[in-house]
């Protein structure tokens, strides 16, 4: 398992993105932790950064968030955990071809008169 990274409003988003991406050339998998608005914003922030930084690297990275509960101080909070996987090995590679060809399908496509539908 690896080292859990907590984030707070005051983490600063490069310094947390250095974290996941050296974690990320090492393990293949870091895990963040966050409590509250501003904090789950700098881990998100840190998300994009982290893929900047290991662009270079041919490493593109996939989060999946979750709520957890934490206990601070005997009181329990609700966290938001973001599992942090390289990309490939979410997806097999006729996959992540799959993904980019509708991708760019979707992009060439005019939706605008299209009618909307939302399954409730």
């Amino acid at each position: 398992m690896a080292q859990i990274i907590r984030v707070s409003a005051k983490s600063r988003s490069t310094a947390v993105a250095g974290a996941i991406a050296g974690i990320m050339r090492e393990e293949g998998y870091a895990e963040m932790k966050a409590i509250g608005a501003s904090a789950v914003n700098q881990s998100i922030k840190a998300l994009a950064i982290t893929r900047r930084y290991l662009k270079d690297d041919n490493i593109d990275i996939a989060a999946v968030p979750s709520f957890t509960e934490v206990e601070i101080g005997g009181t329990e909070r609700t966290a938001v955990h973001m599992a942090v996987y390289r990309q490939a090995d979410l997806l097999a590679p006729e996959q992540i071809r799959s993904v980019q060809s509708f991708a760019a399908q979707e992009a060439n496509q005019d939706r605008r008169d299209e009618p909307i539908t939302i399954a409730v």
